[in-house]
């Protein structure tokens, strides 16, 4: 059976992503914040130089909030991608029926991955903006009043050519492998032989080595430099924790929305239960991890760690708490037992809780470091939000279409036909 995108959805989708691009260039180029901007430039070329990262909150503010969205919407589609490495790689019959689904979110990367490029070139090469603390002239030159001798110490790492590289290798890296997984699956339907499952099994084990590296290192670069100072040793798994959380929600909410159309018919409440189990057992792991993280900075009690939580203990409050209860609470409470598990309408709930506590839990990563005091939920955070959605249901539904959402030759079909737990 071959998807075909609604035109209401589509629709929609068009009119969310032209929301995107009006909410960027009213971040970028109206509001306030490209005024405070100019004129925080100006100062600092009659020769204002600030110390503090929060000296840059206003020019930093749009390229935070796109930041915020474009990685949001990256670990969606890497999540969907390693979700489906591990499918080949262990050999999983019951996810058979879903792999179209989890290659349709996958082949979202490209757009995300593109615009952080743009972030990572426009803050570390042209200095358009200051997300990165790092970035700022003279930070690591002892005759600069920029000086930090802290960051000056990490320069080895965090310099500009080693880190666009990384950059460049993280994306493009993570494209190959996507790429040649989804050549391989399409080539199957017209394969009667099992070469390209071979194939994508023994292509899966070499992406879950370069993802194991690089999806802690691309959160040490990306997220956790940010704040410079600061670092966590297992900050690395907490991001890859939420990651994969948030992309098995939008796996799992776009599996019944494709049941609710009449599509995936081979789809039951056994392969529900089993995504379910995913949300809820990613969302106790990653409420594992945050606590790990805290309660050891917070009883070790030094200084240049307990300052990370003091921001979000503070002025992101309301957010912090909110994005706790949202990612822990609401899945205790609603996907805990196996009964709720098989219920769609409330993996929606315990769905739509966690995709907005895990925004949120990005937000409080990046907006404390980026803009300090200076946040809110404006145009500019939420709008972009809108726009992502809107290519997201545009390039997904896009590649629903490409092939039959049913792989008639795997090996392994009649398996996930007859999954029962």
């Amino acid at each position: 059976m071959n998807f075909k995108l609604h035109p209401t959805l589509r629709n929609t989708g068009i009119a969310l992503l032209l929301v995107g691009i009006i909410s960027l260039v009213y971040a970028f180029f109206i509001d306030d914040y490209s005024h405070a901007a100019h004129h925080e430039s100006m100062a600092h070329a009659a020769g204002a130089h600030g110390s503090e990262h929060a000296d840059h909150s206003a020019h930093n503010r749009p390229w935070a909030a796109l930041m915020v969205n474009t990685f949001f919407f990256l670990a969606i589609s890497l999540g969907a991608l390693f979700f489906l490495a591990i499918q080949y790689a262990a050999q999983a019959g019951w996810s058979v029926g879903i792999k179209r689904v989890l290659e349709a979110i996958a082949g979202f990367l490209p757009v995300p991955g593109i615009v952080m490029l743009i972030i990572v070139l426009s803050g570390v090469l042209l200095h358009k903006h200051h997300i990165w603390h790092w970035t700022v002239e003279g930070i690591s030159d002892p005759n600069s009043p920029n000086y930090d001798a802290i960051i000056a110490g990490k320069t080895p790492y965090l310099n500009a050519p080693f880190y666009l590289i990384r950059t460049i290798v993280y994306i493009v890296g993570w494209y190959i492998f996507l790429h040649f997984l989804k050549k391989n699956s399409y080539l199957g339907d017209q394969s009667n032989d099992w070469n390209w499952w071979r194939k994508n099994w023994k292509l899966s084990a070499g992406f879950l080595v370069f993802f194991a590296v690089t999806s802690s290192t691309s959160a040490w670069d990306w997220i956790m430099s940010i704040d410079t100072h600061w670092f966590s040793t297992l900050f690395g798994w907490y991001v890859f924790a939420g990651l994969f959380v948030t992309s098995v929600t939008v796996v799992t909410l776009t599996v019944l929305y494709l049941k609710s159309q009449n599509y995936l018919s081979w789809v039951n409440e056994n392969h529900l239960q089993d995504l379910a189990k995913f949300m809820f057992a990613f969302s106790i792991f990653w409420t594992y991890l945050w606590f790990s993280q805290y309660m050891l900075i917070w009883y070790s009690n030094i200084p240049e760690e307990v300052t990370y939580y003091m921001p979000r203990f503070t002025v992101y409050k309301v957010p912090f708490i909110t994005m706790l209860a949202l990612n822990f609470a609401f899945p205790i409470l609603v996907i805990m037992s196996r009964t709720t598990k098989r219920i769609g309408a409330f993996v929606v709930i315990a769905g739509i809780s966690i995709l907005i506590g895990h925004w949120l839990d990005t937000f409080n990563m990046i907006m404390p470091g980026t803009v300090g005091e200076n946040y809110s939920f404006g145009i500019a955070e939420i709008g972009i939000f809108l726009g992502y959605a809107g290519a997201f249901i545009l390039v997904v539904g896009r590649n629903l279409e490409k092939a039959p959402l049913l792989m008639k030759n795997h090996p392994m079909l009649l398996e996930s036909k007859h999954h029962h737990i």
